[in-house]
Formats: structure tokens, C-alpha cells, sequence
């Protein structure tokens, strides 16, 4: 474990001075930023709506029957934009981007590409794992950003459409107005952006480190995975505290 910790800090310092380098890779990072962010919107955009339509039915009965009707906006305000949505958005782009960077840097890794590219005097670290983190770390708080905005607008209709809350839409964003502060937005944001340094620096080193074929690329997927979301909650603990402060 601690072997695996060295190793993953290594490969996060060793990308961080090949940032000057980032341009040179301009048209990677471009292509990874439009796979990263446009072809997961569906994802974001149906998960973060039915995340603030299940915190506004979960919370909005038990605020109106203690006469505090008037909260309901800014409680789902709050949970979604420094919460809810970084962590469930990190752990969505884990699943889906993060098992795909160790997939394919893996089967390089395995079928000896990487060797190949060393051969030619092209460092791996600047042809794969920089455009990836690069791109991961621009696109994933955007898409926070817009599953916040979903997310409201998810419990804005259920407390308008559920009965036993029944707050219009006019009075559930005022209230959200008056709670939820830009701070709290650019904490949920700034969270995003370490999750995506996580998933990045994990997936890659994972795949990096592959070995043993096709099964290896798969004991690889399921680690980057996993110890990804792992990281994330903990990590999630570290910021929120220091956050707090």
C-alpha cells in the first residue's frame, strides 16, 4: 500500500513539472476534455436531477411539519453544491473515465507500447498521463457546476410537485438565494477539482503499472476503480474540514 501511495505521489510530481509541456499536447487534451465532459452530460445531467428530487422529498415533509417550510431550498441547496454533487460526480467520472484510462494505458502497458514509446524518446508521462489529468482536472468541476444547477432545479420541482411540501419554484430559489452562498459553490468546485487530480493520478499509475495480459488489465480496471472512490470519501473528510475553517 504505502509502495502503491510513493509511487502515485511520484508520478503527480513527475506530471506537475511537465505542465510547461501541456501545450505541445494541446490536440490530446482537447480530445480527452470533449470524452470526459460532452459524452458524460446524459449521465450528470439525469443523475444530479434525481439527487435533488430525492433530497428535496427526503428532507422537505419533515422541514414543513416543524414549520420550516421556508428552509427547504437552501437544505437542498447546501447538501448538493457542497456535497453531493463534487462526490457523486467524482465517483460517476471514476466508474466511467477513470476504468477507461487504466483499460488503455494498461493494454500499452501489457501489448508493450510504452516500451515502444521510450524506445522512440517520447516519455510517457508527458504523451499520457499529462493530457489526461490536464483535461480531467478542467472538465470534471464544469460538469460540478452544472450538476449543481440540475440538481436545484430537480428539487425546485419536487417541492413544487409534491403535495406534502408544495413550495413554488419563486419561493424555493429565494430561499436558496438567501442560504447558499457563492463560497459554498466554489467549495463544492474546488473539491471536484482535487477529486479529478485523484481519479487521474490513480487511474494512470494503476495502468502504468500493469501486468500479466488481459487479466491484469482487468485486475487494473477494478483497482483504479475502487481506490479511487476510496480516496475520494477520505479526501472528502480531509477538505471538508479544512474547509470548515
Amino acid at each position: 500500500m504505502f509502495e502503491n501511495i510513493g509511487e502515485m505521489v511520484l508520478l503527480f510530481w513527475r506530471t506537475l513539472l511537465a505542465l510547461p509541456f501541456a501545450w505541445r499536447q494541446r490536440q490530446k487534451v482537447f480530445d480527452q476534455f470533449f470524452e470526459i465532459g460532452n459524452a458524460s452530460l446524459l449521465m450528470v445531467c439525469v443523475l444530479s436531477f434525481f439527487i435533488g428530487a430525492v433530497i428535496a422529498l427526503q428532507t422537505g415533509p419533515v422541514l414543513v411539519e416543524n414549520n420550516l417550510a421556508a428552509a427547504v431550498g437552501g437544505v437542498n441547496g447546501i447538501a448538493i453544491a457542497k456535497e453531493l454533487a463534487p462526490v457523486m460526480m467524482a465517483i460517476l467520472i471514476a466508474g466511467r473515465i477513470g476504468s477507461a484510462m487504466a483499460a488503455e494505458i494498461g493494454s500499452m502497458r501489457v501489448y508493450q507500447e510504452i516500451d515502444a514509446l521510450r524506445t522512440m524518446n517520447i516519455n510517457p508521462i508527458h504523451y499520457l498521463v499529462l493530457p489526461r489529468l490536464v483535461a480531467l482536472a478542467a472538465a470534471l468541476p464544469m460538469l460540478v457546476v452544472f450538476a449543481i444547477l440540475v440538481g436545484w432545479f430537480g428539487g425546485a420541482v419536487v417541492s413544487e410537485a409534491n403535495t406534502q411540501i408544495s413550495i413554488p419554484f419563486q419561493a424555493f430559489y429565494s430561499d436558496l438565494r438567501d442560504i447558499v452562498k457563492i463560497r459554498d459553490v466554489a467549495n463544492g468546485v474546488f473539491k471536484s477539482f482535487c477529486f479529478a487530480i485523484i481519479i487521474g493520478v490513480v487511474s494512470c499509475h494503476q495502468g502504468l503499472v500493469t501486468i500479466g495480459g488481459p487479466r491484469g488489465i482487468g485486475r487494473s480496471v477494478t483497482k483504479a476503480v475502487v481506490n479511487s472512490i476510496v480516496l475520494i470519501v477520505i479526501f472528502d473528510y480531509i477538505l471538508t474540514r479544512m474547509l470548515l475553517k
